[in-house]
């Protein structure tokens, strides 16, 4: 295979302009000189299926950028970036597509992207997609404002929640460099440290987000005594143990 910047563009789906642009940031290789033309071969097109699938993984431009030059990268980079892909999930929803399945205004997905609190990995056409996961959560969410939240409240309630959790997130990925990945530790064991991504990843989203429920119960409960509703603090108790008992038994 070799072809033009417009042949190519064919066989890809992408535009001229989009080539282009990954060329500009190091993620598509430029295309071989031969006098006065450029061609691209089956090499460019092997690249752009790889951008393609770690798009639809959710990954930015930027870290598809170093997951793509692994061969450059210190085997710890590699195999590290290879766990972080395997964690990701993929991506299938734009913004309004989201809406729709939510039957929510696009206006208030909007809102929320604004304010920095959702990341939908950008796709190889520019437009930005949302996981199952994403879907899950901002459903979630939309049951919240259902129940009459006001929704500039929460909205802010959550940047600050948001502005924290960057912080904690931030300092625990320092531990993590300097407690298991050990960084400029000639010892490293690169395959043992993304073994160790695999295993605390989900062990780290299981501790925060229960530490996260027990502390929101428990104070909800106090608050609930303290303020003398004793059928109401009586039924949340009684809604509490049977939500704890569930989580107990076995599936």
């Amino acid at each position: 295979m070799k072809c033009d910047v417009t042949e190519f563009s064919a066989h890809t789906g992408l535009s001229v302009d989009t080539i282009r642009y990954y060329q500009s940031i190091g993620i598509l290789p430029p295309p071989t000189k031969e006098g006065r033309r450029a061609f691209y071969d089956r090499s460019h097109l092997d690249r752009i299926d790889r951008i393609k699938a770690l798009a639809e993984r959710g990954f930015s431009l930027k870290a598809i950028r170093a997951v793509v030059e692994a061969g450059s990268e210190e085997a710890s980079d590699r195999l590290l970036l290879g766990a972080i892909e395997q964690s990701a999930e993929s991506s299938r929803y734009n913004t309004s597509e989201l809406a729709r399945e939510l039957r929510v205004p696009k206006t208030l997905l909007s809102a929320v992207e604004k304010a920095g609190l959702a990341e939908p990995a950008p796709g190889v056409d520019g437009a930005r997609r949302y996981t199952s996961s994403d879907l899950r959560v901002a459903a979630g969410a939309a049951k919240l404002i259902g129940f009459g939240f006001p929704f500039t409240k929460l909205l802010k309630l959550a940047v600050r929640h948001d502005r924290a959790m960057r912080s904690t997130i931030d300092d625990a990925i320092d531990l993590f460099d300097a407690h298991v990945r050990k960084s400029g530790d000639s010892n490293e064991d690169p395959e043992a440290v993304a073994a160790a991504f695999k295993e605390l990843l989900p062990a780290v989203s299981t501790l925060v987000a229960h530490h996260f429920e027990r502390v929101l119960i428990n104070r909800a409960l106090k608050r609930l005594k303290k303020s003398g509703q004793r059928r109401a603090f009586k039924a949340a108790l009684e809604a509490t143990s049977k939500r704890t008992a569930d989580q107990r038994r076995p599936s």
